[in-house]
């Protein structure tokens, strides 16, 4: 294998890319740059224009496939039409999160049932369901799960509510999966990465000023670049990290470490 195609040979599937902004693109683009062939998801019919676009120019043959992550028999149709293009898939990215929007505002304590249950199973639940059925696809040559998460899991963000609760759920998933599959040679690990204006974050009341506060706050004194977050991601495919499981990588800046 050519050291300087890591990924070559291998295949990664990447769930959650929106737009060119997507963190989900930028790790894409990391693994496609070091070789790996990648199958995408898109969500309805309103990303798939976007996907395809984007996916497109890996490649006139690249698979892009529709699955809502909510569905259990979407997620085992997507991996069935996997499974014709090939048996071994040795990547996969989840970056994943919803909530409604009227759950982002106002007090956590004012939280439905109905929008927790949502946002805890499109954005942790998840994980369990797409690593459960792309095990079959690992077993044999072991593999890198990478999911997204946000400091919102640990500490309180304002307006982050319902969602650092389920990224809280997302971040004990990864342990609890690393664990499940260690034994297997898969490994399981999440990013959490600083503030990005990502289609996502557009729905979190407050962004442009928290992007100024990490600007202000970070050891680095500034806020992270997509393309920083595509080499975390590459780094945690690659042989490099072949000791690394069940952690959350912080990559925003030192903001983290700071108390005040």
């Amino acid at each position: 294998m050519s050291s300087d195609l890591p990924l070559a040979g291998k295949t990664g599937v990447i769930f959650g890319v929106a737009n060119k902004r997507s963190i989900a693109w930028a790790i894409a683009q990391a693994w496609h740059k070091a070789g790996a062939k990648l199958i995408f998801n898109y969500q309805g019919e309103r990303l798939k224009e976007n996907v395809e676009e984007l996916a497109g120019t890996f490649g006139e043959d690249t698979l892009i496939l529709p699955c809502d992550v909510s569905s259990d028999e979407q997620i085992d149709t997507f991996f069935a039409e996997v499974k014709k293009q090939t048996d071994r898939v040795d990547l996969l990215l989840h970056s994943v999160a919803f909530a409604p929007r009227e759950a982002l505002a106002g007090e956590f304590v004012a939280t439905t049932r109905q929008a927790f249950s949502t946002a805890h199973d499109i954005s942790a639940y998840s994980l369990v369901g797409l690593t459960r059925a792309v095990l079959p696809f690992m077993e044999k040559n072991g593999g890198s799960i990478v999911a997204m998460t946000y400091l919102g899991a640990a500490r309180v963000v304002p307006h982050y509510n319902v969602m650092g609760v389920a990224k809280a759920a997302l971040e004990a998933s990864v342990r609890y999966l690393a664990n499940d599959l260690g034994r297997k040679k898969i490994r399981v690990n999440a990013i959490s990465a600083g503030p990005m204006n990502t289609l996502a974050a557009r729905g979190v009341a407050g962004l442009t000023e928290m992007l100024k506060h990490y600007e202000l706050r970070a050891p680095l004194h500034r806020n992270v670049e997509l393309e920083e977050l595509g080499a975390t991601g590459l780094f945690l495919a690659t042989d490099g990290a072949a000791a690394i499981t069940g952690q959350t990588m912080y990559v925003d800046s030192g903001f983290s470490v700071m108390a005040m």
